[in-house]
């Protein structure tokens, strides 16, 4: 290479690429142009090819008399997609196609037919056998080929419409071919339907003369089986036996209560004449005329002697007359009582002797029915057997008369209609002069220039040598000062690596001995807990964001021993939310009291155990303890799922605590990890006097103040 040493580096000069092919540009141009032309004259010789199509719909179609609500058997598989597909494949059958090339006469045009421009070669092989003469094929089988090459049959995507597509040098065929393919499709869908019809009413008729003799012979076995057992028909759709048991029962019921009637007022009628009470109230005596007029006479007569036993004695003729009468009309009162004592006997005896009859009659009518009933069962086989072959029958006429009707062409339409009819195209989809033009100058023009690019590396003018060692000894310096830089900036912690409730891990074996040692330590308070019954613990911090830090220590160590722990952030200050959760913004016991969470969507891990965290939410804390009622409930919905529920409520009284429950029940732990005296007394005090009993110190320092707690159950 001219100007660069055998063990020099080297590099392209791109401007030098560039000013190689500006300077022959002249040549470029002329390739370039050489190019275009060459493709443009190809383009023009190219035969001009044309495209035409014809797009066919899918759908079940019936002629215009045909009921509307009538179910089309075929309508079904139209909607599917392997139908379709099946369409399409039967539009590219050898059957339809060698018909549309009879009907266009396609071999006699020497574009389909490859044998019409047959070679010399083409004759000398056939001459000589090494080739089969292409003439001996039917006219059809040689276009076949050619044909299919230039037909697309698709379907279109998401529809049911089928394209025909169809390239032919001709516009005219082009358009033609796609149209004559739909009209034969058409006209053998219609065809298939014709046949199926006349196919049905050929092998219906017999059935349909077969079945009227089975039908006849059925009715008449059916009449001669009832006559010979007597088994005669009647309104009520059973036999005349059975009928007649019916009626027989109907009326031997009704007479045994006329005489249950009649015995009941006889008997009425003697206890009332046994028993000397009057008889006015009975409905037969009421109902006796002549009763009635004695009543009346008798009536009369006591109320003379009432009359004159005012102005006469008692021994006075008159008055003895009408006693006389009195005690006539009460004998005879007592003689027609009798009389229709009488009867009423004897219509309770004439319906007994009416019963017996009916009885002996029910018994005769009972044999009867019983053997008209086992003379039936052969009825209703012969009836079911004659009911089954009418049924056959009218529905095999049924579909005669179906099928019949759809006989003529007409009423039997293809399930297809086309959309779209092929036109003749006028302008060819293939050559396309002008893009083939500008391809082939883009690509001449391009190839032109890496010609000369190459030329122009190969011969070393593009090529430059690299600078030597001032930037090399720069390079070695500029990784020194990197790695330096580099170095410092790990050397810097970020602040994002030191949690924020993270504690000094120095010294653990002590820190450690100090837990142990200090009775009301976290580890001490945690043992605890897990000990007690109790499943809710209430944690109040006096002193601040301190005491519900070592609350939340307190509930990732009971975690870590294994216990399900979940923690409830009630403090204003949200500090157990922000130890424990992932961001201040995530949904909380605020947002469930308002409404604006779901139960579910409140609890959340801890980022640091495996205990779980209800945080403070992002609710209006205020609006959130209008529904502080609800606490009780949330609780003991939490208790029931876990094995301990703390809930810090920061620095908190008495009152807001017993908002939280309605036990007292509970564990009550005051976290102060620096021991105040004043706050401790004060608190543990308030906590004994509302009848808290479980009160626990929860305190990180080596010698708590003597006798903290008032009471610790054990």
């Amino acid at each position: 290479m001219s100007g660069v040493s055998g063990n020099q580096d080297v590099d392209i000069d791109l401007g030098q690429l560039v000013r190689a092919v500006w300077a022959r540009r002249l040549k470029v141009l002329a390739i370039t142009a050489l190019g275009a032309g060459v493709a443009f004259t190809g383009a023009k010789m190219i035969s001009p090819k044309y495209r035409s199509e014809t797009r066919i719909l899918i759908e079940p179609r019936a002629p215009a008399f045909a009921n509307a609500q009538v179910n089309d058997t075929n309508a079904g598989p139209l909607l599917d997609e392997l139908n379709i597909a099946s369409q399409v494949q039967l539009l590219q059958s050898a059957d339809l196609i060698k018909q549309i090339i009879n009907s266009q006469t396609l071999y006699d045009l020497p574009e389909f037919d490859a044998a019409a421009n047959g070679s010399a070669l083409t004759d000398i092989l056939v001459a000589l056998h090494l080739k089969k003469n292409p003439y001996e094929n039917p006219p059809e089988e040689r276009v076949i080929d050619a044909f299919t090459e230039r037909l697309q049959v698709y379907q279109v995507p998401g529809s049911r419409v089928i394209g025909i597509t169809f390239t032919s040098k001709d516009p005219k065929l082009a358009a033609t071919i796609p149209n004559a393919m739909a009209a034969v499709y058409l006209a053998t869908q219609s065809g298939a339907k014709l046949d199926s019809n006349s196919e049905a009413t050929r092998w219906l008729e017999p059935e349909i003369e077969n079945l009227r003799q089975k039908v006849n012979d059925a009715e008449q076995k059916v009449a001669e089986y009832r006559a010979a057992h007597g088994l005669l028909p009647t309104n009520g759709g059973s036999n005349f036996a059975t009928q007649q048991l019916n009626d027989i029962s109907a009326e031997l019921t009704r007479v045994r209560g006329d005489r249950a009637n009649a015995e009941a007022r006889a008997q009425s009628v003697r206890d009332a004449l046994s028993s000397g009470e009057p008889s006015d109230t009975l409905q037969d005596i009421m109902s006796s005329q002549s009763l009635q007029r004695l009543k009346g006479t008798e009536s009369a007569l006591q109320s003379q002697i009432s009359d004159l036993q005012t102005s006469l004695l008692n021994n006075h003729p008159r008055l003895k007359s009408l006693r006389a009468q009195l005690s006539d009309i009460k004998v005879q009162i007592r003689q027609e009582t009798q009389k229709i004592l009488a009867s009423i006997e004897n219509e309770a005896k004439v319906a007994a002797v009416r019963q017996k009859e009916l009885e002996q009659q029910a018994d005769k009518l009972k044999a009867n029915s019983a053997q008209a009933g086992e003379d039936e069962v052969g009825l209703n086989a012969l009836t079911r057997e004659a009911t089954a072959q009418r049924q056959l029958l009218e529905t095999y006429l049924s579909r005669y008369r179906e099928a019949a009707s759809r006989a003529d062409k007409n009423s039997s339409p293809a399930d297809a209609r086309i959309v779209s009819k092929a036109i003749q195209p006028v302008d060819p989809y293939f050559p396309k002069v002008l893009p083939i033009v500008i391809v082939a100058t883009l690509a001449t023009f391009i190839m032109t220039s890496i010609v000369i690019m190459l030329v122009e590396l190969f011969s070393g003018r593009a090529l430059r040598p690299v600078e030597p060692p001032e930037e090399e000894a720069r390079d070695d310096e500029e990784p020194q000062s990197v790695t330096a830089a580099s170095a410092k900036r790990v050397a810097t912690p970020s602040l994002l690596a030191t949690p924020v409730d993270e504690e000094p891990v120095a010294e653990p074996v002590e820190e450690e001995n100090v837990l142990e040692t200090n009775e009301f330590s976290i580890a001490s308070v945690s043992e605890y807990l897990r000990g007690s019954r109790a499943p809710l613990a209430i944690a109040i911090s006096p002193t601040g964001d301190d005491g519900s830090a070592a609350t939340v220590s307190l509930v990732r160590k009971l975690a870590n021993d294994g216990s399900r722990v979940i923690l409830v952030d009630m403090t204003g200050s949200g500090l157990p939310t922000d130890l424990m959760a992932d961001n201040r913004s995530m949904l909380g016991i605020t947002d469930l009291l308002c409404g604006d969470a779901a139960f579910g969507d409140t609890i959340h891990g801890d980022s640091r155990s495996d205990a779980h965290l209800i945080p403070q939410g992002i609710s209006d804390p205020r609006r959130a303890m209008r529904g502080a009622d609800r606490l009780s409930l949330l609780l003991d919905a939490l208790v029931s799922a876990y094995d301990l529920v703390v809930v810090e409520c920061g620095a908190a009284d008495v009152a807001g605590v017993s908002r939280l429950t309605q036990s007292k029940d509970v564990e009550i732990i005051l976290s102060m990890p620096e021991i105040v005296e004043q706050e401790f007394v004060t608190a543990m005090s308030e906590f004994e006097a509302a009848g808290y009993e479980r009160v626990v110190l929860m305190s990180d320092r080596d010698e708590p103040l003597e006798n903290p707690i008032s009471r610790h159950a054990a």
